[in-house]
């Protein structure tokens, strides 16, 4: 009963709402996430008139937006992902969970006559990007009560407002976003869809993917201290070249990550002081992403990299600090509902395979309070996202909203006993 091909049609239309030539301007807390968010209602509008007029949506304390269809059971089914993108983004990336969620949501409440065997609720996470303040799982995360308060209302975008004020604007007061924890009651699964955003699926001539769980990460700021000399009277010999020392870094992250298959590693920015021509780099300021399925793995190489930036900051007479920015442990999703997902996968396209995420997704945070997760990957045309060149084939689209209804069907029965 369910119906791809309006799946592509919403998909379709909501791009050309929210996108424009450069790609998605879906950037959470703006303007036009709120058109895209607004446009998800009148859908849901249209779905309770034709075929669940039960259907009850609300938006939580951080600004979730839950849609229930009660059923005979309450112990609940959730589908979700996120309709915010970063800025230029994917037309696929975060609203095609949302979609697909929605299309499956319809085929259920059409099967049934409106109520399900148990119930199903729907979720749209606020701000999974983090693109607008740098404060990635918002939603998700206040959701799983690992919401950071106290740091979240100083950030600011790049015109200097506030997330506090940002909430505001969108009717949220963010001292009561914890209140969000509240909606983690009677949730007996959670089944997320996504862009693999990687070329592994297509390297494998795969469509869609089983996946195990998220990579843990390690998020680091790393500050070698030199001494900034004139650019033209100081001899090489004698420099404390800040920037020197983090340069080899940056080269020894390469070979640290590659020694373990399912590992990365990078070293995404750096800023030098004073930063100028004709100077010296007396400190260079530079961020470590490591990631890794393996908690063991993931540790051993933040071990080397700490070790190698001592040795590196002892060449060029410098020293060097570490500064932890973020970390989460590796996610594994739940053994029975991978196996389910893998079924479904199976029954659709014929074949297989499992791999984990390198990206984090809601469905990381929602697998940390208890709650089975899994999620499903559908190919990812190069392995690009997050820019607008970001791509699946329509047909395989097609294929991961028909896996993901007949995984649906699945977890149902598996939550029923």
């Amino acid at each position: 009963m369910v119906d791809p091909k309006s799946v592509l049609k919403h998909l379709d239309e909501l791009r050309a709402l929210t996108g424009d030539d450069n790609g998605a301007q879906r950037v959470a807390w703006t303007a036009v996430w709120l058109k895209s968010r607004k446009w998800f209602e009148e859908k849901l509008n249209e779905l309770k008139e034709q075929h669940a007029p039960a259907l009850k949506d609300y938006y939580d304390a951080a600004g979730n937006h839950w849609v229930t269809l009660p059923g005979e059971e309450e112990t609940a089914l959730v589908l979700g992902s996120h309709l915010d993108s970063v800025p230029n983004g994917g037309w696929l990336d975060g609203c095609l969970g949302v979609i697909c969620g929605l299309e499956v949501m319809t085929a259920l409440a059409k099967r049934f006559n409106g109520k399900p065997p148990c119930t199903v609720k729907l979720v749209d996470w606020a701000d999974e990007e983090g693109a607008r303040f740098g404060r990635s799982l918002f939603g998700s995360a206040a959701f799983a009560g690992n919401h950071t308060i106290d740091m979240d209302r100083v950030r600011t975008d790049r015109d200097g407002i506030s997330l506090e004020t940002a909430l505001s604007c969108c009717g949220l007061d963010i001292d009561k976003i914890h209140e969000a924890t509240a909606e983690q009651k009677g949730l007996g699964a959670y089944l997320e869809l996504h862009i693999e955003q990687g070329p592994i699926l297509e390297d494998l001539g795969k469509p869609l993917g089983v996946v195990q769980g998220t990579k843990g990460v390690e998020r680091w700021q790393i500050t070698f201290i030199g001494q900034e000399a004139h650019s033209g009277s100081t001899p090489m010999a004698v420099r404390r070249d800040a920037l020197a020392a983090c340069a080899k870094l940056a080269l020894e992250i390469r070979p640290i990550a590659a020694k373990h298959p399912q590992s990365v590693a990078t070293m995404g920015s750096v800023k030098t002081f004073p930063g100028i021509v004709t100077a010296v780099v007396g400190r260079c300021e530079a961020t470590l992403d490591m990631r890794d399925l393996d908690e063991d793995v993931l540790a051993e190489m933040l071990r080397e990299a700490k070790v190698a930036s001592e040795r590196f900051a002892a060449e060029e007479r410098c020293t060097v600090e570490w500064s932890k920015i973020w970390s989460i442990e590796p996610i594994p999703f739940h053994p029975e509902l991978i196996q389910l997902c893998d079924d479904a996968v199976k029954e659709t396209v014929g074949t297989s395979v499992h791999l984990p995420s390198g990206p984090l997704h809601d469905a990381a945070e929602v697998a940390r309070v208890g709650i089975p997760t899994v999620m499903m990957f559908v190919q990812s045309l190069n392995g690009l996202s997050h820019n607008k060149l970001e791509n699946s084939e329509r047909e395989h689209i097609e294929l991961s909203v028909d896996a993901m209804y007949r995984l649906s069907e699945k977890t149902m029965a598996w939550l029923l006993g």
